[in-house]
């Protein structure tokens, strides 16, 4: 149905912005972390090709047991006793679920963590609070740099952390929204081209990159249209993202980054990796303030322009084969 796929993304969206994530021992994706976490000794192996196979499995076995829980809970659920009943349990439990692999208000609390460790004067605090969300080495950044990671971070998680477990829901419900999240969690945890995790992270980091591509493009143009309404640059915003979306090493990551800093006026930069826009790198908390409101306005308009759509052509077309 329509109504009820588009009343849970609503609902998540809702719970999530004003309660946010429950902690690590109630939370999901911290669950499915823990799983790749014990999976990865066990696909480590001195022969190349045979880890790379093992990289295999340490992406598809936790994606196979969520989505066989899914499955499980989907079919139990239509056990219920009226249409009504499973309708509202239905919508209950799937935004309760939906809300997990999505973190608005958590991608806030990071960034906020790190303005507020500068505003007293603490740069080893922001360092090692930028350090959680991340991967670059934050031990020697200057402040500008700190403030300049916080926002690239903020902008590349719109899509890792919001719309992009959004539009897989659209495409393929809670099934795919999950198995977003949890290729998304494999990559952050072992995506990297270094001696240890090059062959065990191939397959996460290639399915990260394939997942991403249209998710991140499109956020990127929802950023612009936000930064209008919120009355930043969206001009330079747009020219920016055209320009410098393909500089960062991510095909997909550069494209959201991009759009924000030429929403804002100003520069992104990463230390012999890339820079993204044409203002000065002169960074200040209201930098940051103005990320998340346009991350918050972007994640709201992404909903209406992006995945009732998708939702609604896609139930029209399921109807149109099985008439």
């Amino acid at each position: 149905m329509i109504l009820e796929s588009l009343i849970i993304v609503g609902f998540a969206l809702v719970i999530d912005l004003v309660f946010g994530d429950p902690k690590n021992r109630y939370h999901p994706t911290a669950w499915i972390g823990g799983l790749i976490a014990k999976l990865t000794p066990l696909g480590q192996n001195q022969n190349q090709k045979l880890e790379r196979f093992g990289g295999i499995f340490v992406v598809t076995i936790p994606a196979g047991i969520v989505v066989t829980l899914l499955l499980t809970l989907d079919f139990g659920i239509s056990l219920l006793s009226t249409d009504w009943i499973t309708l509202i349990v239905s919508v209950v439990i799937g935004a309760l679920l939906l809300k997990t692999t999505i973190a608005i208000k958590g991608l806030e609390r990071y960034a906020m963590a790190v303005v507020e460790s500068l505003e007293m004067n603490n740069l080893d605090s922001a360092r090692e609070n930028l350090s959680m969300i991340v991967k670059r080495n934050t031990s020697n950044l200057d402040k500008n740099h700190v403030i300049s990671g916080v926002l690239e971070s903020v902008s590349e998680n719109t899509v890792d952390g919001i719309t992009g477990p959004l539009f897989y829901y659209a495409i393929f419900g809670l099934p795919g929204a999950f198995v977003y999240r949890i290729i998304n969690t494999a990559d952050s945890m072992i995506g990297y081209k270094t001696d240890i995790f090059k062959n065990l992270g191939w397959f996460a980091a290639t399915c990260d990159t394939v997942l991403n591509y249209i998710p991140s493009r499109l956020t990127g143009l929802v950023m612009i249209i936000s930064a209008a309404i919120l009355q930043n640059n969206w001009k330079e915003s747009y020219k920016i993202m055209i320009r410098d979306g393909k500089k960062t090493e991510s095909p997909n990551a550069g494209y959201p980054m991009a759009a924000l800093a030429g929403a804002l006026g100003t520069k992104f930069e990463k230390v012999n990796h890339y820079e993204l826009g044409s203002g000065e790198l002169t960074l200040t908390k209201e930098h940051v303030h103005s990320a998340i409101s346009i991350m918050k306005l972007t994640s709201i308009l992404f909903f209406g322009l992006v995945i009732v759509p998708i939702v609604t052509v896609l139930t029209l077309i399921g109807w149109w084969i099985h008439a």
